[in-house]
């Protein structure tokens, strides 16, 4: 069977680690038992290591773009360290370029830039931490500009945790919230990424009303995953649902042998990993051969 690949993917390497751009503080690390030797990151040879033990082919790695970077607290992970990560492993990693709605103009041509010129597949939008839901009137240009560059966007709905202790920000993902995009943006694949807890059950019901709204099943670990999302994912969703782990959150490892312990159906399974992802995004020729 072919290999899996992970749509949600942090870069968390040293380097990020000592230049603040993970935006987790010592208390989130704890919160989530990350082990004490990832603490100070981990390179991305090693983390091609994990990747091949668990089966994954292709990561997508996020510019993320956390926030107004006039606040304490934002940060950004710039589009072209990750297109450095891609450029040299343009087997293993694909690009997705971070949105932040208070860039104005400039904002949607770096977005064009990352697409056209640097060969990232998709966009990429933390709604909580602009503290502006989805369906905000700043994000609309954006959702026009991925229209007409014909790529998908992803974006974390449900619940934010506490990432930072001195920054705490409102959990404004409903996944409710997806349904005017979607009516709006008829060609814009949508992606609503960490399962939508503890909404999940409106993003099931977002993915099945719109033919172009996808769950991503990254940030908690499978076998936490709510029962009706589970079951969505083995019958009647089978075509919606695409893996990811947001690492650092998840281990790849954990994700997929957790995973199999879920004891889907061979079809079910392979279109959680791989077929899905497939069908949303654009990696280029050979990928699906």
């Amino acid at each position: 069977m072919n290999q899996a690949i992970d749509i949600v993917c942090n870069l968390f390497t040293e380097i990020e680690v000592e230049n603040g751009q993970t935006g987790v503080d010592e208390s989130f690390k704890e919160q989530v038992r990350m082990p004490e030797e990832m603490r100070r990151g981990v390179s991305v040879e090693r983390y091609l290591e994990k990747m091949d033990r668990a089966g994954i082919e292709r990561s997508l790695l996020i510019a993320v773009r956390a926030g107004d970077l006039r606040m304490r607290g934002s940060f950004e992970v710039p589009y072209r360290r990750v297109r450095e990560v891609c450029e040299k492993y343009p087997n293993r990693f694909s690009g997705l370029a971070g949105i932040d709605p208070f860039r104005g103009m400039q904002g949607l041509r770096d977005l064009e830039e990352g697409v056209r010129d640097f060969g990232f597949v998709g966009a990429h939008l933390y709604p909580h931490w602009f503290e502006m839901a989805p369906d905000h009137a700043r994000y609309y240009p954006y959702y026009a500009k991925c229209c007409e560059l014909d790529i998908p966007i992803m974006m974390q709905v449900g619940q934010n945790l506490i990432y930072q202790r001195d920054r705490r920000l409102p959990s404004v993902g409903r996944p409710i919230c997806l349904d005017q995009i979607a009516i709006d943006f008829p060609e814009l694949k949508l992606i609503g990424i960490h399962i939508g807890t503890p909404w999940t059950d409106e993003m099931i019901a977002m993915a099945w009303k719109h033919e172009n709204v996808f769950i991503g099943v990254d940030a908690y670990a499978p076998k936490y995953w709510p029962a009706q999302l589970v079951h969505f994912l083995n019958s009647y969703g089978r075509r919606k649902v695409l893996f990811g782990t947001d690492w650092p959150v998840i281990d790849p490892e954990r994700a997929i042998a957790e995973i199999d312990a879920l004891g889907l159906r061979a079809e079910s399974r392979q279109s959680l990993l791989r077929d899905n992802a497939l069908s949303v995004f654009r990696f280029g020729s050979g990928e699906d051969e």
